[in-house]
């Protein structure tokens, strides 16, 4: 099995062309500095510009590229936690119980135990940090969480997990209504508890898009539609950009206003709406006021301008419909909405803004300062790189947990080989050995030779015997190998398994040799013929078969010196360390699911 690679050819074409953006970067600084004093840097901004669209547009499409192999990624080679096996987390056999939902046998445990050590048991936390509490609302066991809270207080009831998720939150993510009307019963400051980037329980429900959740603990305070997180966004931002349009209702029904709120980059949840696909969504937050329309972002964008930059064009057919929509607002770009079409989107959008009336700023006669263009330019590259950095770091990671995942396997697979090794060579010793004992014709039983066989002396007899016992003892030779010799280290493990395999590769062949040639005597001179078919098809079968094996191995060792090859040349023309697999290489290595040893 071949590691997955660490540098495809397409990586390294990607590299080359983020050090020419670099390099681009530097000169236009360096052009910026030297226009005060000369007008030529302008005249050279053309042609600048020019390359540098182009050179954008390919970043943001190596950039999809990247998003959809590592979303391919993560749903291959994902193992939620909450999915591993009980074992896995250290459960405690309480924590067991809960998440079983055996309620008989967790009151039987309390009641045998005084409060202040139920309490303690029930603070108990497994290797992720999980409470008997959390497992139990994360699995939905109503009536266990019930039980529970008779034992706790606020402060024990609220313990997270490594997750960062307490029992209400997880409750909430799960979308599981009865456990949280337990805890608000119990507990209704639940409600309010935030994580570290002041994330509510509203908060994630809405995001799960969890509508029941989303209205008990609407119901319970309306205000927690008013709390944002750390970013500024608030419930309706992040229920808009997932597109969850019955959320959406639920929080205008319970505050229109809060379509207004702005987070830290100065958009409402309308601007997150443009971003999406749900056009419903967008009708809905329009219906209370349409004049957010007009509301700009801390870049001047109104909504048209973010959906025509995403390249929306159903969403801007719908807000081009309502009335007082401005089609020519020029963002601090200097941009219209038909500037941007037609440096990112499709030309179908382009077309419905100019049936809308729209204009680029130049025939508008507010064309940018050539000063805003190139700080713009550079601006969108430098976010560009760092996109691409950042999705290539996520796409490191993700392929160095594959290369993990495929290391156990190829272990668990090294140690099946030599388990199987071991059983076959004592099943080849057995069979060799008592082979020898039931010859055919059986034994002489007085004269000068007793318990001699009665066909020593033939030639079919004479073959069997060697290489039975060549068979036999090579079978034994491997017995004692595995059974003495303890192999730690991967790479002399599969040396060791190379030599035993091509040592019962010869143990078979010879005790195919033996029972052919024992078959001549049994046969008889007037059925010859048998034992030849028996030759001719015992040969048909194992030639091949110990051939191909050969081949396959003669290939895989011819493979494993082209990638070392290749890996000492990229390791010496790499001008800068960035460890990440190509997509092309992975995918191709996805079909090379065995090796010959």
């Amino acid at each position: 099995m071949e590691k997955p690679g660490i540098l495809g050819a397409k990586t390294m074409e990607n590299q080359s062309s983020f050090r020419r953006v670099i390099q681009k970067q530097v000169s236009f600084k360096n052009g910026v500095d030297k226009s005060e004093s000369s007008g030529k840097t302008m005249e050279k901004h053309g042609s600048f510009k020019g390359g540098v669209m182009e050179k954008q547009k390919s970043f943001r499409g190596l950039l999809e590229k990247q998003k959809s192999f590592h979303l391919v990624m993560e749903r291959q080679f994902s193992f939620k936690k909450s999915k591993e096996s009980p074992g896995k987390r250290g459960d405690l056999p309480f924590h067991l119980y809960a998440r079983a939902g055996n309620l008989n046998k967790i009151k039987e445990v309390l009641q045998n135990c005084d409060g202040g050590d139920c309490k303690n048991l029930l603070c108990k936390q497994n290797q992720e940090g999980e409470t008997p509490l959390y497992v139990a609302a994360e699995n939905g066991h109503a009536l266990v969480v019930a039980e529970f809270l008779k034992y706790l207080d606020l402060h024990t009831a609220s313990i997270g997990a490594r997750s960062g998720y307490d029992p209400f939150h997880i409750a909430a993510r799960q979308g599981h209504v009865d456990v949280l009307r337990e805890l608000l019963r119990t507990f209704p400051n639940l409600a309010m508890t935030a994580d570290s980037s002041n994330t509510t329980a509203l908060h994630t429900a809405a995001t799960q898009g969890n509508i029941d959740v989303v209205n008990l603990l609407l119901e319970t305070d309306s205000n927690l539609a008013k709390i944002a997180r750390n970013n500024g966004k608030t419930v309706l931002h992040s229920a808009a950009r997932m597109g969850h349009l019955e959320v959406v209702k639920a929080l205008l029904q319970k505050d229109p206003s809060i379509g207004f709120r702005t987070d830290r980059k100065g958009q409402t949840a309308l601007h997150m709406a443009a971003k999406g696909q749900n056009q419903d969504i967008v009708i809905e937050l329009l219906k209370p006021d349409p004049s957010i329309l007009s509301l700009e972002d801390s870049k001047g964008n109104t909504a048209l301008h973010i959906a025509t930059k995403k390249g929306r064009s159903q969403i801007v057919r719908r807000l081009l419909q309502f009335e007082g929509i401005n089609v020519n607002a020029i963002n601090k770009a200097g941009e219209t909405v038909v500037d941007i079409a037609e440096k990112f989107g499709p030309p179908e959008l382009v077309s419905i803004l100019r049936e809308a009336g729209g204009s680029t700023s130049k025939e508008l006669g507010k064309p940018p300062s050539r000063e805003k263009q190139l700080k713009q330019t550079v601006s969108d590259i430098k976010h560009e790189v760092k996109s691409q950095l950042q999705q290539t770091h996520q796409t490191d990671v993700s392929v160095q947990k594959i290369a993990k995942k495929l290391k156990k396997l190829q272990i668990s697979g090294l140690n099946n080989a030599i388990n199987n090794a071991t059983v076959v060579a004592v099943l080849i010793a057995t069979v060799a050995f008592a082979a020898i004992f039931q010859v055919p014709g059986q034994y002489t039983e007085g004269g000068d030779s007793p318990g001699q066989a009665q066909i020593a002396n033939t030639k079919a007899f004479i073959i069997f015997f060697v290489f039975d016992s060549v068979a036999l003892f090579i079978s034994l030779a491997v017995v004692v190998v595995q059974t003495s010799v303890v192999v730690i280290e991967q790479k002399a493990k599969k040396q060791l398994m190379f030599v035993i395999n091509k040592l019962m590769w010869v143990a078979c062949l010879c005790i195919s040799v033996a029972f052919i040639s024992l078959s001549y005597v049994v046969v008889g001179p007037r059925a010859k013929w048998l034992a030849i078919w028996a030759t001719v098809i015992g040969a048909a079968i194992m030639l091949p078969t110990i051939g191909s094996m050969c081949y396959c191995v003669i290939l895989h060792r011819f493979g494993e010196s082209k990638s070392r090859r290749i890996k000492k040349a990229e390791s010496r023309s790499r001008s800068y360390s960035m460890s990440v697999a190509s997509e092309t290489e992975y995918l191709d290595g996805e079909y090379k699911r065995m090796y010959v040893l």
